[in-house]
């Protein structure tokens, strides 16, 4: 399985005890979501390795985590800052006109009625979302807010938005072509 069939589920923070625990972070919005979860894959060194769970406490978004094999905080260390991750077939179902950005990626953006081009990715950001489109050869970045994304159709692949006054115009001016 690789990283394309999969989605970050968290990192691993820091060692717990001495008997080869660990904390984790799930960023995800509902961590209690994945409290019943039996393994994991853990990145390392550019390959997903499966690690089985033997018990998981959570805490908000905050697990202390035993793996089955790693019995010693020398094991431990060894995934100290490792991200985490999931196949995608193991996301929590949304409910109906719930959606996740990674379906997002080559979505039509429409701004009005005018199509401004295909969504290439969306970046986290610490103060939102925001979502590339490929306008033209040009990256426009949309920030995924409900005041300007009015609505996702999963079933036609479009995204229906409007942009605010002159964010498009930001984009084009160094543009010579």
């Amino acid at each position: 399985m690789g990283f394309d069939e999969c989605y970050q589920l968290g990192n691993v923070v820091k060692t717990h005890g001495l008997r080869g625990e660990i904390v984790i972070f799930l960023d995800v919005d509902n961590p209690e979501l994945y409290q019943e979860m039996e393994s994991v894959l853990v990145d390392i060194n550019g390959k997903l390795v499966p690690f089985f769970i033997e018990s998981l406490q959570l805490n908000g978004d905050r697990a202390i985590t035993a793996f089955e094999d790693v019995e010693t905080i020398d094991d431990a260390k060894q995934l100290v800052g490792k991200k985490l991750f999931l196949p995608l077939k193991n996301l929590p179902s949304l409910p109906d006109g719930g959606y996740y950005y990674h379906q997002l990626i080559n979505f039509d953006f429409f701004n009005g009625e005018e199509l401004l081009g295909k969504v290439k990715a969306v970046y986290e950001m610490p103060t939102g979302h925001l979502i590339s489109v490929d306008h033209r050869g040009t990256e426009v970045l949309v920030p995924a807010e409900d005041a300007i994304v009015k609505k996702v159709d999963l079933e036609n692949q479009a995204i229906h938005g409007q942009l605010p006054d002159g964010l498009l115009e930001i984009y084009l001016e160094n543009d010579t072509s």
